[in-house]
C-alpha cells in the first residue's frame, strides 16, 4: 500500500464529538481515489462508480494527521479498482478500510471507454516509455549528448497523464 496524502484535521473537519467528521474523509478518498486513477489511466474523465462497504475502526482529533494509502488492485477494459486504509499518522491506528472503490474511464457524454491499461505504472516506468518512443525519431540532436527536458508545473488534471 502506498501512502500518497496527509492531512492535516482541523477544527472544520469536526463532527459535533470533536472527531473527525466522516463525510469530510469520505470526501477526501473520492478526491484521491480520483487523482490514483487519472495518474494511472492516463484521462483526466473517472467517474467513481462504486465504493464497497466502509469500516470505521477508529477515528481522529484536530491536530492529527491522517494517511491516505490507496493501490490499484485490479485493471478492467474501462475501469480501475482501488483498495483504501487510512491510518492515524501520529498514534499509528488504522481509522478506516474500503476493500474496492471502482472508478471508470469516460469520454465526453460520460460514456465508458476502454482506457487501455493492465497494470500499475510508476513515474519511471513513464520517463522509460518516453525514452523509448524519444529513440525513434529524429529530433536533429547528437544522441551522445543528452538533452534535458524543460520543466513545467502541471496546470491540470489533464497535464497530468502527461507526467
Amino acid at each position: 500500500m502506498n501512502f500518497h496524502t496527509r492531512k492535516w484535521v482541523k477544527p472544520e473537519d469536526l463532527n459535533p464529538n470533536g472527531t473527525l467528521f466522516g463525510g469530510r474523509l469520505l470526501a477526501w478518498i473520492d478526491e484521491e481515489a480520483a487523482i490514483y486513477a487519472i495518474v494511472q489511466l492516463g484521462t483526466s474523465r473517472v467517474v467513481t462508480k462504486f465504493m464497497s462497504e466502509i469500516n470505521f475502526v477508529s477515528s481522529a482529533r484536530q491536530g492529527d494527521i491522517i494517511e491516505l494509502g490507496i493501490t490499484a488492485s485490479a485493471f478492467g477494459r474501462t475501469s480501475i479498482s482501488l483498495c483504501v486504509e487510512i491510518r492515524n499518522k501520529i498514534t499509528r491506528e488504522r481509522i478506516l478500510t474500503i476493500d474496492r472503490i471502482v472508478l471508470v474511464s469516460v469520454d465526453a457524454d460520460f460514456k465508458p471507454v476502454p482506457h487501455g491499461r493492465t497494470r500499475i505504472t510508476y513515474i519511471e516506468d513513464r520517463f522509460r516509455e518516453q525514452a523509448g518512443s524519444n529513440d525513434s525519431h529524429d529530433d536533429g540532436h547528437n544522441d551522445e549528448t543528452p538533452q534535458k527536458a524543460p520543466r513545467r508545473r502541471a496546470e491540470s488534471a489533464s497535464d497530468l497523464k502527461n507526467a
